[in-house]
């Protein structure tokens, strides 16, 4: 374990991590730079695990014990600072206690994830990455065999994705559909029935889908508001909604999305 302590807001050593909380700034340069930030000891054991690589630790000294085991077989920077100087430097107050600079991993072809995929998840300009997040986690926990992303969709890695997630992230592969909306073609070739949730009159309740049509399957979900663009919609074999009552006309995307992917489930699926 290479120990290095930090008492400078402006050491090179902690570039990785300054202003976290500035969305903007952190989408356009943990992409370019290939990394990513794990926050919290189990998100950053998750990310190990799932065989990213860490490029250095920044963390508080109290919280140094509970990652001895993981860090003793790194041999990067392991950065130590008082909690004021890891506020100062992130933007917010680490509770958590751990950082993780990680290296990014090449995404793979769409092709590849769709080729026997029975469940997949497509995401059309959900920029919130605490909904992507929630959708992740909702994936993994449901049996969705993989996310394609469109253009605009927040970036999964973005570090309030991955906690929200609580790293299924990690779990679950995804892709981005360079083109939209003509990256469906691919899922229609792979052989997978697109369904469009939407709240729109014309839409059919999901669970009166028959087994046919989601025995392999795609879930085609927008952002919150405007929901799915026409072009999306107009892509979609079946057009199907999540059955409402109490005046409620719909749902928050992520919870939305784990009704569907729970309605959808194989028979041998989650119980």
């Amino acid at each position: 374990m290479r120990l290095i302590t930090v008492e400078d807001p402006a050491d090179p050593r902690m570039a990785d991590y300054v202003a976290l909380t500035d969305t903007r700034l952190r989408r356009i340069v943990e992409p370019a730079q290939g990394l990513f930030i794990a926050e919290g000891e189990a998100v950053i054991r998750r990310a190990v695990v799932a065989g990213y690589r860490m490029r250095s630790v920044l963390l508080s000294r109290r919280w140094l014990p509970g990652l001895t085991d993981l860090l003793e077989a790194f041999d990067g920077p392991v950065l130590v600072g008082e909690e004021a100087l890891l506020e100062s430097v992130t933007g917010f107050a680490v509770h958590r206690g751990a950082l993780a600079s990680m290296h990014r991993r090449p995404l793979p072809r769409p092709e590849e994830l769709l080729e026997g995929a029975t469940r997949v998840a497509i995401l059309e300009a959900i920029v919130n990455p605490t909904n992507v997040g929630a959708i992740f986690r909702a994936a993994a926990a449901l049996g969705v065999d993989a996310v394609l992303l469109d253009p605009r969709c927040c970036d999964p890695l973005y570090r309030r994705s991955v906690k929200v997630s609580m790293g299924a992230v990690f779990a679950i592969p995804y892709a981005r559909l360079d083109a939209w909306p003509s990256g469906l073609d691919a899922v229609h070739a792979a052989g997978l029935t697109l369904l469009a949730l939407t709240p729109g009159p014309d839409a059919v309740p999901i669970d009166a889908l028959g087994g046919a049509e989601t025995a392999r399957c795609a879930l085609l979900l927008g952002t919150e508001g405007e929901g799915l663009s026409l072009a999306a919609l107009s892509a979609a074999d079946r057009l199907v909604r999540i059955p409402m009552s109490g005046g409620v006309d719909s749902l928050n995307v992520g919870a939305a999305a784990a009704v569907a992917f729970w309605a959808v489930r194989p028979a041998s699926g989650p119980r």
